[in-house]
């Protein structure tokens, strides 16, 4: 067995772009290798601003060998009455390499056909790697590429030097004007020049000794540890980060945690800020006492090791100096302005140029929030109509202008600070929420509410006016707003119908949409279809058990949810599979017939009768559970319907010639069906 390793050393790569860049490179080489018929051990992905690297052990060095079956022309044609090969036979064994005498022959559904079976050599691994890696590395995305010099060629940034070993030996292969080699290069300032590299082992102990810690997981484990330490020596620790985390571990090769300290009169700045200010601008971690208030210290990372770390520190505490003087500005000033007062100010700022300003869309998510807290809790109301009028303010306050991820953060501030009811402060903070996908769902109704409201509006809005996700290009995040909206939904039980709302939201957008009213509709519609299939695949769910309830319906998320698990649950009780066939069957043979009344006097065998009867009794119980949204039962009742089913279709021919008793049949298994179609299509199930 032999191992693998490529190093693409560049100029320095985005923080952002290399964790996504290695899962891709992984995942490309197993391909690869699977393709090629290459057995291995395993492949690790590792990088650092400057390198990305795939390592990959236990690898054979041939390719496995295959057995390749070709059929050829039927034996009638191949071999005449006395078994002598004619001309198909002898020119279809020369076109596969092989004598007469070595052709079998083989049995398929059509007959008996000729074949030739022939074995292909596996070929040497490191003579198919200058083939797989440079298309591994072109196949690399990024988020933007660029291309260097004159070459046609495209990465994330320039490529200065390409390592690639097989067993210790150089794979030769080029990409623009860059050979592989045996060489790597150390940290960028403190061990610059360029060293050879015997094998995987050799590499990962030069790197360290040229200042590099090549493994992303090694470098976080350092920085943690290292800001602990810096934390535990001013009697704090560490504020939980693991988002900054991430991001420095790909801004550094070699880290050096340096701890500075500002001025304790910042403390009087909302925590939010402080965190801000050194977490999106400088990169600092912020650091907390045991009772969780914020420490006038931070850590910052740096990517040398510093003659004089004190210097450094001094350096870094001047910019956050700087940078929360013109906090505690923006903090004294927008102050002088309540928060209500703002809300004209809005009418200035444009919120999309087809969709009109921010004080517009106050306006509609405001209606559109009151409307929705009528049918969930009407007695918080007044809240929401509050809260809908200040949720914007802060958008033109100086704090936000200069930290906009504070949005929302400093209206609940503010709306404190101007003597707003704290549910009020919250659902201003809240209607932001999730921020991301997974993320924190609000906890009040009228924060969910204004978050409803308000990406409803977004998402109408957008599809109004044709600006509809495509592919993976979604400017306006509207899959993720969907997802917001379904989340909240579910999460907090809300009897809503999507149909209601969307109406709702394009009678308040008014002329400002486009497109017909009903089309839009229909997109918006199928556009949550989408997202809530893919959450509800997401959550365990059966596949067919969610396109089976979606098939029925999906207006009512919650509802939604109930059906597609009472039919996964369904389909773990040991007795599933024939259950199943007996209700496809019932659906299968009626869908495409009128249903009719049952006329008794027409069945002609006691299973008819039985199975009506069946269907009266147990469909009136199932029929209560239903109206309950109680699926789990309702299933359990209808399961009760198996045997009268399988009965009649033993006892009768549902297809009858006499087209009276025929439709009459088809009426009763309509009835039952449309019990089903309560729930789910069964004709989605799958069934082995």
């Amino acid at each position: 067995m032999a191992e693998l390793l490529l190093e693409i050393g560049t100029e320095e790569i985005p923080s952002g772009f290399i964790p996504r860049a290695l899962e891709e490179m992984k995942a490309l080489l197993e391909k690869e290798f699977q393709s090629y018929r290459i057995a291995f051990k395993e492949i690790k992905a590792m990088g650092t601003p400057r390198r990305l690297v795939l390592m990959a052990t236990g690898v054979t060095p041939v390719q496995e060998r295959r057995f390749i079956e070709v059929v050829g022309p039927a034996k009638r044609i191949a071999f005449d009455g006395k078994g002598q090969p004619t001309k198909a036979a002898l020119g279809f064994a020369k076109g596969q390499g092989i004598t007469v005498e070595e052709l079998q022959i083989v049995k398929t559904e059509k007959g008996e056909y000729i074949c030739a079976r022939k074995e292909e050599q596996g070929e040497e691994t490191i003579r198919l790697l200058p083939t797989v890696l440079p298309r591994l590395i072109s196949s690399i995305s990024f988020p933007k590429s660029m291309r260097w010099m004159d070459l046609e060629n495209s990465f994330a940034r320039p490529i200065h030097w390409i390592l690639c070993l097989f067993d210790g030996k150089v794979v030769p292969w080029q990409v623009g004007n860059i050979s592989s080699g045996n060489l790597s290069r150390g940290h960028r300032f403190m061990a610059p020049g360029s060293f050879q590299v015997k094998d995987l082992a050799d590499y990962l102990r030069r790197l360290k000794n040229s200042f590099v810690i090549v493994n992303p997981e090694e470098r976080k484990e350092f920085i943690l540890t290292e800001v602990n330490r810096a934390a535990s020596e001013v009697s704090g620790h560490l504020w939980p980060d693991d988002d900054l985390l991430e991001l420095v571990a790909f801004l550094v090769e070699y880290p050096v945690p340096i701890r500075g300290s500002f001025s304790k009169e910042f403390l009087s700045l909302p925590r939010e800020v402080l965190i801000s200010a050194m977490r999106e601008h400088q990169r600092y971690f912020s650091m907390v006492d045991a009772e969780g208030s914020l420490l006038p210290f931070f850590v910052a990372v740096s990517n040398t090791k510093p003659r004089d770390p004190n210097v450094v520190a001094r350096g870094n505490e001047r910019v956050l100096h700087a940078r929360l003087s013109d906090a505690k500005f923006f903090f004294i000033e927008d102050q002088k302005i309540p928060l209500i007062q703002r809300l004209e100010g809005l009418k200035k700022v444009v919120y999309h140029s087809k969709m009109g300003t921010s004080y517009e869309k106050v306006m509609r998510l405001s209606q559109l929030a009151d409307f929705l807290i009528g049918s969930i809790a009407p007695e918080q109301r007044e809240i929401v109509q509050r809260a809908s009028l200040l949720c914007k303010g802060d958008l033109i306050t100086g704090m936000v202008g200069e930290f906009p991820n504070l949005q929302g953060v400093m209206g609940q501030v503010y709306a404190r600070l101007s003597g707003e009811k704290e549910e009020v402060a919250l659902a201003i903070f809240e209607h932001y929420l999730p921020k991301i996908a997974g993320g924190t769902l609000p906890s009040s109704h009228p924060g969910a509410v204004l978050s409803i409201a308000d990406k409803l509006d977004t998402i109408v809005g957008c599809f109004g006016v044709g600006l509809i996700p495509t592919g993976t290009a979604d400017p306006y995040a509207l899959r993720r707003q969907t997802l917001g909206i379904i989340h909240i939904v579910l999460e907090k039980r809300y009897d809503l119908l999507l149909s209601t709302l969307l109406e709702h939201s394009l009678a308040l957008l008014g002329e400002k949409i486009e497109r017909p009213p009903q089309e839009i509709k229909s997109d918006v519609l199928e556009f949550f279809r989408g997202r809530m299939q893919n959450l509800l695949n997401s959550q365990g769910l059966s596949p067919d058990a969610v396109e089976a309830a979606l098939a029925v319906g999906f207006d009512d998320p919650v509802d939604l949810w109930e059906r597609a698990k009472a039919l996964h649950d369904l389909k773990q009780v040991p007795d599933f599979e024939p259950l199943a066939v007996a209700f496809k069957r019932v659906v299968n043979i009626s869908k495409s017939h009128v249903p009719g009344e049952v006329d008794t006097r027409r069945f002609e065998n006691t299973c008819e009768q039985e199975l009506f009867e069946a269907y009266g009794k147990i469909g009136k119980k199932a029929g209560e559970k239903i109206s309950q949204k109680d699926y789990s039962s309702a299933l359990k009742e209808l399961s009760l319907l198996r045997q009268p089913v399988d009965e009649f279709f033993n006892g009768v021919l549902v297809m009858a010639e006499d087209e009276k008793i025929r439709t009459n049949r088809l009426s009763l298994l309509i009835k039952i069906a449309q019990l089903f179609f309560k729930i789910g299509d069964f004709s989605k199930i799958t069934t082995n």
